[in-house]
């Protein structure tokens, strides 16, 4: 779907903003907003272009540059953490060859932090086209890297 087509269903006002950058984010292959959508997004809420990259860099799950067809977002808060989310990390920067905030060279894939996913209690936790998996360890991640590679082969 074309921006234009995602504009027309919202109302012109600041308040649709995050709703449409949602929205035409999540259709897009490569998972961002460029310059130049950012100033006809702009333009059709009635604000300015720095108030539209305000609402980008402040939200973690917005981009301004093309990431995988996959996102993976992996928790970095407290609970996660003390559950060795930081070895979940390392098997993944691993199995991808990237680190965090980089995207595989075949666009398959992009790791990223996330704050709290609210699943605290089965932490660590991580989500993958929203989807989220709940008390990671490298074998768990091994197999739910393995299943989306299948996916795209498929």
């Amino acid at each position: 779907m074309v921006l234009h087509e995602i504009l027309k269903q919202y109302p012109r006002t600041e308040d649709s903003l995050i709703e449409i950058l949602l929205a035409y984010q999540a259709e897009k292959k490569d998972h961002f907003i460029s310059n130049e959508e950012i100033a006809e997004i702009a333009q059709y809420v009635q604000t300015t272009e720095s108030k539209v990259c305000s609402v980008l860099s402040f939200y973690t799950f917005f981009s301004n540059k093309p990431r995988g067809r996959y996102i993976i977002y992996v928790c970095k808060d407290v609970p996660c953490y003390v559950n060795e989310s930081a070895n979940i990390v390392r098997t993944l920067e691993r199995l991808l060859g990237i680190k965090v905030g980089e995207t595989t060279p075949n666009k398959m894939f992009t790791l990223e932090y996330a704050s709290c996913l609210g699943y605290c209690n089965q932490a660590p936790a991580m989500r993958i086209d929203g989807k989220t998996y709940t008390d990671l360890n490298p074998d768990k991640v091994k197999a739910i890297i393995s299943e989306y590679r299948g996916k795209q082969n498929a």
